[in-house]
C-alpha cells in the first residue's frame, strides 16, 4: 500500500483538520459532519446539486436530490454551526453516472450508479476541489472505516456493524482517496434508531427523515420507465434455452440477470416451475429465459480493478460481495494480466456482468472490479463430462 506524504492522519486524536462535510439532506450525514466538528476539525458543509432539474419536494422522491434536500441540508449545517455552500456538479454527474447507467443496460449489464458515484463525483470531483481549496478531508455518512497504520499506510475495513455496512460501494476508493477520506459513523455499534436519536439530541430536524433508497436519479423507482424514455421502444423476443419463443419484449434493457417478475411470458414451463432471466443479448435483442439452477455461477472474469493499496500478487483465497446488500462468500481470485479471475468455492446465484465484485481478507477491503463475464456452473459440469 503506497503512502502519502503530507496525508492527514484522520484517525489521529490531534484536532484541526479543514473537513469537507458532503451533506446530502440526510440524517447520516449529517450525524457525520456534527461529530467532525465535535471532534475540534473546522468542517464545512456542502450539498452537492446532482440534477439539472431536482423536483422541488421530496414527497414521491426516492432518492436525495431534490431542493428539499439542500434545505434540509443546510439547516442541518445552520445547528451544527459550520458555514454551507451547494455546489452544482449535475454536468459531471450527468456524464459520468446517469449516462455510464443507460449505456451499462443499453449492453445488457447491470451497472451500480451508487459505487459509480463514489468513484467518479464524492472521491474523485469533489476531492479534488476540496484539496485544491486547501481541505484535509472529505467526510461522509457512509458506514465504513479507515484504519492508518503504523507506517503511514492506509486500509479501508468494514464498518463495526456488519447491519450498516457500506464498504462495497467504497471498494472503488485507491490509496489516494483513502488519505483524504473520513467516515465518522464507521466505527460505531449503533443502530439506526440511535443515529436518529442522536440527530434528535443535536437538534437536528433529519432526525425522523426516511432513508434515501433505490437510484437517486430515477425519482419515481421506475428503471425501466426511466430507460424505456432514454433509449425507445425495442421489441424483441423472450426465448428459452433451446432456442424456442416463449414471449416478447419492448426492451431487453428493462431486464437484469435473475429476474424473475414482469417477465410477461404467456405460459407455464413445461415442468410448471419458475422461469428467471438467465442472459441479455443487446446484439439481436433477446432475452433467454430457464430454471432456477440454471443462473449458478462457478466462476467470472473481471475488468477494471482497483485496489485499496498494493495490487495482490499471485492467486490467493479471500471472501467477495457481490451486490450491496449481498452477503459473503468464499472464492479464489488471481489477477491475470489486466483481468481479476475468480472462483467461487460454492457456485452462486444473480451474477450479472456490469455488478461490481469486491474482495476482502477478514474485514479488510482489498479492492473492486466490474463483472465482464461469467462461467455458468451447468455449463462447467457439462464441459467436464464430455
Amino acid at each position: 500500500m503506497t503512502d502519502f506524504p503530507g496525508a492527514p492522519d484522520l484517525n489521529a486524536p490531534r484536532k484541526g483538520l479543514r473537513v469537507l462535510a458532503a451533506m446530502s439532506g440526510g440524517v447520516d450525514s449529517a450525524v457525520a459532519a456534527a461529530r467532525a466538528a465535535e471532534a475540534g476539525h473546522d468542517v464545512t458543509g456542502v450539498h452537492l446539486a446532482l440534477s439539472a432539474n431536482p423536483q422541488s419536494f421530496r414527497t414521491g422522491a426516492r432518492g436525495c436530490c431534490t431542493i428539499e434536500d439542500s434545505r434540509d441540508a443546510r439547516r442541518a449545517a445552520d445547528v451544527i454551526g459550520i458555514p454551507f455552500y451547494c455546489w452544482d456538479l449535475a454536468e459531471r454527474f450527468r456524464e459520468d453516472v446517469v449516462e455510464d447507467f443507460v449505456a451499462e443496460y443499453e449492453a445488457g449489464r447491470t451497472p451500480n450508479p451508487c459505487l459509480r458515484c463514489n468513484e467518479k463525483i464524492k472521491f474523485a470531483a469533489l476531492l479534488d476541489k476540496a484539496l485544491a481549496l486547501g481541505f484535509d478531508a472529505v467526510c461522509t455518512g457512509h458506514y465504513a472505516t479507515v484504519l492508518v497504520n503504523e507506517d503511514g499506510t492506509r486500509e479501508l475495513h468494514r464498518a463495526s456493524d456488519m447491519a450498516k455496512d457500506q464498504s462495497y460501494v467504497l471498494g472503488v476508493l485507491d490509496d489516494r482517496q483513502l488519505a483524504h477520506a473520513m467516515f465518522p459513523l464507521g466505527d460505531t455499534v449503533t443502530t439506526k434508531d440511535e443515529i436518529r436519536a442522536e440527530a434528535e439530541r443535536r437538534g437536528l430536524a433529519v432526525a425522523k427523515k426516511p432513508d434515501s433508497h433505490d437510484i437517486c436519479f430515477i425519482a419515481d423507482g421506475d428503471t425501466r420507465g426511466f430507460l424505456a424514455k432514454r433509449l425507445g421502444k425495442a421489441d424483441g423476443d423472450i426465448v428459452d434455452e433451446t432456442g424456442a419463443k416463449v414471449g416478447t419484449h419492448e426492451g431487453a434493457y428493462g431486464f437484469t440477470i435473475g429476474q424473475r417478475k414482469g417477465l410477461r411470458i404467456g405460459h407455464p414451463a413445461p415442468d410448471g416451475k419458475p422461469r428467471y432471466v438467465l442472459d441479455i443479448s443487446p446484439v439481436n435483442n433477446t432475452v433467454t429465459v430457464g430454471p432456477v439452477e440454471a443462473l449458478d455461477v462457478a466462476a467470472l472474469t473481471a475488468i477494471r480493478p482497483r485496489w485499496c493499496g498494493a495490487a495482490p500478487q499471485g492467486p490467493g483465497t479471500y471472501t467477495a460481495q457481490l451486490r450491496a446488500h449481498g452477503g459473503e462468500t468464499e472464492v479464489t481470485a488471481e489477477l491475470v494480466g489486466d483481468e481479476l479471475r475468480v472462483s467461487f468455492a460454492e457456485p452462486v446465484r444473480g451474477v450479472a456482468p456490469g455488478q461490481a465484485i469486491v474482495l476482502y481478507d477478514g474485514t479488510r477491503v482489498v479492492g473492486s472490479a466490474t463483472i465482464a463475464t461469467t462461467e455458468r456452473a451447468r455449463a462447467a459440469q457439462a464441459a467436464r463430462s464430455a
